[in-house]
């Protein structure tokens, strides 16, 4: 799953509002215009086979980099819980914490379980919706840090899932 694809199915799980999704950019410190907003909401296609018409519409489409994804999660972690006030000696900015492609998804559960305030047992239920059954323990370890002995990547089957789920749930 690329982070096109993440936005596009966070947006539909959550019923968020074009004008929603420039303001949790703009929360999130990236000052994006609605076009550009859906551009990066266009699901991209295969380069194969396709047709002259089709190719334009690719062109059109904007790649959503990994730290506009991680801006775009921070921003809704603000825009659904409200600003944190700042402790002595704490950075205004927060870290990037995406810094290759293989820890998007788990970076993305993180930042959706703290924006949507989830429990565990949330999770779980969310994933089980879903059609998927993880247990406590594969879903400790998708939180766990980049280099713990029982750190688990999340594949895109989890986050895929647990955005189906999301959907399900929100969308009843």
């Amino acid at each position: 799953m690329d982070n096109n694809d993440i936005l596009i199915r966070l947006r539909y799980a959550l019923d968020i509002k074009d004008t929603e999704m420039v303001e949790i950019f703009k929360i999130g410190g990236i000052e994006l215009t609605i076009e550009k907003v859906r551009k990066m909401l266009i699901k991209a296609k295969d380069s194969c086979n396709l047709e002259d018409e089709v190719q334009d519409e690719i062109e059109e489409n904007i790649i959503c980099t990994n730290s506009e994804l991680e801006s775009f999660l921070n921003g809704f972690i603000i825009f659904k819980r409200g600003l944190q006030d700042q402790e002595p000696g704490q950075s205004e900015k927060p870290v990037l914490a995406i810094k290759n492609n293989q820890n998007v998804n788990n970076i993305m559960l993180k930042k959706l379980k703290i924006a949507l305030s989830l429990t565990s047992e949330d999770m779980l239920d969310i994933f089980n919706d879903s059609g998927l059954n993880v247990t406590k323990g594969e879903l400790s370890a998708l939180f766990r840090k980049e280099g713990h002995k029982h750190y688990k990547e999340c594949g895109d089957k989890y986050a895929r899932n647990f955005l189906k789920g999301l959907a399900l749930k929100n969308r009843k």
